[in-house]
């Protein structure tokens, strides 16, 4: 329910601060002194079209701001979904700057329009006889049907079960759609993996196959050089290694001498024996350097593999090569398993089908047992409301499996005797509109926790007994649920738990409107007022006092 509403800056209204009373509140006033002003303000809660015009003082911002205590509204969900605190209590704030730039707040977490839109339909229900396209929407309609049958657990199960049911339709369609994207690619990522598998690399591989290349294709100069290095070395008459013994031996025959002498004969020796190592490699390293032509063409073939392979796939090694194996045997066996995987899904997806059409049924049944009562109840209802001839008769469908069942209902109504019923759009008026809702809001009272209702002059077209009847129904809601009532009908405003009073305020040089919780000696004189004008009779006033007192005894 509504436990403060501010409203700062907006047209008429500098500042106001309303705590309305948990059952129901009167609202009365003199005409244009600002109750449409504060309905406009809750407006803009439920997330209407702000506009810089409606600005009390132009260059303030405007607030509005409306604190619920929202226990038992069983709207939790609503909160998570739309990633919001939750607590028990929610504050909901709107502001408008001098520049028309707006912003909205849950629980002072910034949030759009929508969801703005979202979250306070559920804590505010506005209705007036220009007021009633909700009653004309089907889903809110099978929400009339489910609070009245109680619902609230079987709509859980279901919820929970076509959520499953949902997944699992995804999780087909994304394999469906995967297999047939892949079935396009697979015959040729299963040729270049064949090819990949066919040349059968092995890391490092390119590099040894280049250098022997080299060696190969460069033999013979190769063979050459180390001929001509060998004859240098050992094999002339003037061959490093004869020089370099006769240098020896002629060192020898000093050596004894001086320390220096030994040393550098030490150090020939040395340079000798290595030379002569050297020698013998390059020996054997011209021997091992062979003249192949045909393995040539043998290594020249495997290279150009590689090259061809590397381009094609636009890598530089064959390390990269092997990485693209890899990945292209992943693509080629996901495909492989994707058959597999639609199988297991599909079993998933008919299991989830089945438990879905099982809550629906049980769903559907607690529905349509409900249908007579609803309409039976609104009937009599309707006959207390001066409509002895209205007919209300719900239409049920059934329709494919979705977010709240698989029943659509549509409410058929009829105002006026022999008239057959049609859709509310078609046949209802504002005030048959209104009272339709106010029958409605009656029957599920006793349901559920209802929003805060909020009737603004419903009672446009009645009078009498059937004013009376309004009032009687409207303070019997209000002992479960909170009722915000402007109205014009004494008969309804004696019926209040609470009065407040709308009234302009001319002592400053810009009027104001404001609002003030009656006294009880000053509601027996706004009631009075209202029966008899504005100089009432002692009768007249007497007979308030007596009305207040009979509701008040009820």
């Amino acid at each position: 329910m509504l436990t403060r509403l501010k409203i700062k800056n907006y047209a008429l209204i500098k500042q106001l601060e309303l705590c309305p009373h948990k059952g129901l509140n009167i609202i009365t006033g003199e005409t244009g002194a600002g109750k449409s002003i504060m309905l406009g303000a809750i407006g803009l809660l439920l997330g209407n079209r702000a506009d810089t015009k409606t600005l009390f003082e132009p260059d303030e911002k405007c607030i509005i701001e409306g604190e619920f205590a929202i226990s038992g509204y069983l709207i939790k969900h609503l909160f998570d979904e739309e990633e919001l605190d939750y607590d028990d209590t929610c504050i909901i704030r709107r502001e408008i700057s001098p520049q028309g730039k707006t912003r909205a707040f849950v629980n002072d977490t910034p949030v759009n329009l929508e969801t703005l839109r979202r979250v306070a339909s559920q804590l505010m229900d506005v209705h007036s006889q220009h007021d009633n396209l909700l009653l004309g929407e089907n889903d809110f309609q099978l929400q009339i049907v489910d609070t009245f049958a109680l619902n609230d657990q079987l709509l859980e199960q279901y919820a929970s079960d076509y959520a499953r049911y949902h997944k699992a339709q995804v999780a087909v369609d994304k394999l469906i759609s995967e297999a047939s994207t892949s079935s396009k690619e697979f015959d040729y990522n299963s040729f270049l993996l064949e090819e990949l598998k066919k040349a059968k690399i092995k890391k490092g591989e390119l590099e040894t196959l280049e250098a022997e290349l080299m060696m190969l294709e460069n033999a013979e100069e190769v063979k050459s050089k180390l001929a001509v290095t060998a004859n240098i070395l050992q094999e002339s008459e003037q061959s490093i290694l004869v020089l370099m013994g006769n240098a020896l031996a002629n060192m020898g025959g000093i050596r004894h001498y001086n320390v220096a002498f030994e040393q550098l004969t030490e150090r020939l020796e040395s340079c000798l024996i290595e030379l002569k190592d050297i020698s013998n490699e390059v020996e054997m390293e011209a021997e091992s350097v062979e003249l192949d032509n045909e393995k040539i063409v043998v290594l020249q073939q495997r290279v150009d593999v590689f090259y061809n392979l590397l381009q094609k796939h636009q890598v530089k090694t064959d390390t990269d090569l092997l990485a693209v194996q890899e990945a292209l045997t992943q693509k080629v066996s996901s495909v492989l398993n994707l058959d597999e995987a639609l199988e297991k899904a599909k079993a998933s997806l008919e299991k989830a089908e089945k438990t879905l059409q099982k809550s629906a049924t049980t769903l559907s049944k607690a529905r349509l047992g409900v249908l007579p009562l609803i309409e039976q109840q609104i009937a009599n209802l309707l006959v207390d409301l001066g409509m002895p001839n209205a007919a209300l008769k719900i239409d049920h469908e059934t329709v494919k499996p979705g977010p709240f069942g698989t029943d659509v209902v549509k409410l058929l109504f009829s105002a006026n005797k022999g008239m057959k019923p049609q859709a509310l759009k078609n046949v209802a008026s504002g005030g048959e509109f209104s009272r339709l809702m106010l029958a409605i809001k009656y029957i599920l009272a006793n349901k559920r926790a209802l929003p805060t209702i909020i009737f603004d002059e419903i009672d446009t077209g009645i009078s009498g007994e059937v004013s009376i009847k309004v009032g009687n129904m409207m303070r019997e809601m209000g002992k479960n649920h909170q009722i915000i009532a402007i109205t014009h009908l004494h008969q309804i405003a004696a019926k209040g738990s609470e009065h407040y009073f709308v009234y302009k305020d001319n002592s400053a040089e810009k009027t104001v409107s404001r609002i003030k919780k009656l006294t009880n000696e000053e509601r027996i004189m706004e009631i009075a007022q209202m029966i008899g004008g504005q100089n009432p009779s002692n009768a007249v006033v007497e007979n308030a006092r007596e009305l207040i007192e009979e509701a008040l005894a009820h």
